[in-house]
């Protein structure tokens, strides 16, 4: 059993810079330790999902362009999320509006090669299988 995730939860991308802290809205009014519960929908880019500072992937064409104007040197460009897919695998035991549960172990990956991973969840005393 794994932390059941919650508004808050720390993120980090393999390739950005910086932590980010996701972001459930509380439409489905379903509370974890009083705080909003979350699902493997929960991946709207910059709804749910903050930028993560600078991206250093070259799969983003705003660091490729940046790198070959510096002549190959890695320039890494603001962080901007592409998620086409929900996380993946969640808690199909729980279900929340019909949406299996995010848990800790859930992983989002990135149109531009980037794992998204629950670094710190906001709430330590909620399990889900």
């Amino acid at each position: 059993m794994s932390l059941h995730i919650c508004s808050g939860a720390s993120m980090l991308c393999s390739f950005g810079a910086a932590p980010s802290a996701l972001v459930v809205l509380p439409l489905k009014r379903c509370l974890t330790s009083s705080q909003p519960a979350a699902t493997i929908m929960d991946n709207i880019p910059f709804v749910n999902i903050p930028p993560f500072g600078v991206c250093s992937s070259l799969a983003n064409p705003a660091t490729a362009s940046a790198t070959s104007a510096a002549l190959g040197v890695l320039t890494p460009m603001p962080c901007t999320p592409v998620i086409p897919a929900p996380w993946a695998p969640g808690s199909p035991m729980v279900l929340l509006g019909g949406m299996p549960a995010l848990n800790q172990t859930s992983m989002l990956t990135c149109a531009y090669g980037g794992v998204i991973t629950i670094t710190a969840p906001t709430q330590f005393t909620e399990m889900v299988p």
